[in-house]
């Protein structure tokens, strides 16, 4: 198999194998007109195996979903051939709009147009809380 490499875009590396396909439909990579490539169980002399994603145009990625969803994630962004930028992601200390709380006394569920807004209560087990309703989520 040969992926060529992008001239202009964005390389996430360093997905943990299997996840590739989650961040694909939360990024909502299907709305994109260019070329997107998925590679799953690619072997990783660090990971053993591992996916990547390469989007052949800028796109503003939302690094603390990917933190979220996979913290170690790298994103490189190429202009021209070469590599430009280079970011690892982590757990991010706050969350807006992707997560659900599961309260039912959340004024989120009452007032539709609120944004529901989780913080980072534990970083060793992931573990989020609802600003509004203290549901936690991990």
């Amino acid at each position: 198999m040969h992926i060529d490499s992008i001239k202009n875009g964005i390389v996430l590396d360093h997905i943990k194998a299997g996840k590739a396909m989650e961040l694909y439909r939360v990024l909502e990579l299907n709305k994109l007109e260019c070329s997107v490539a998925v590679l799953m169980n690619v072997p990783s002399q660090k990971m053993g195996r591992k996916d990547m994603i390469k989007i052949a145009e800028d796109y503003e990625v939302d690094l603390g979903i990917l933190g979220y969803i996979d913290p170690g994630i790298t994103v490189n962004i190429i202009r021209d051939g070469e590599l430009v930028e280079k970011h690892t992601v982590d757990l991010p200390e706050k969350i807006t709009g992707y997560l659900k709380c599961n309260n039912p006394r959340c004024i989120t569920t009452t007032e539709q147009e609120l944004q529901q807004v989780f913080k980072l209560a534990n970083r060793e087990t992931a573990t989020y809380r609802c600003i509004y309703g203290e549901a936690e989520h991990k």
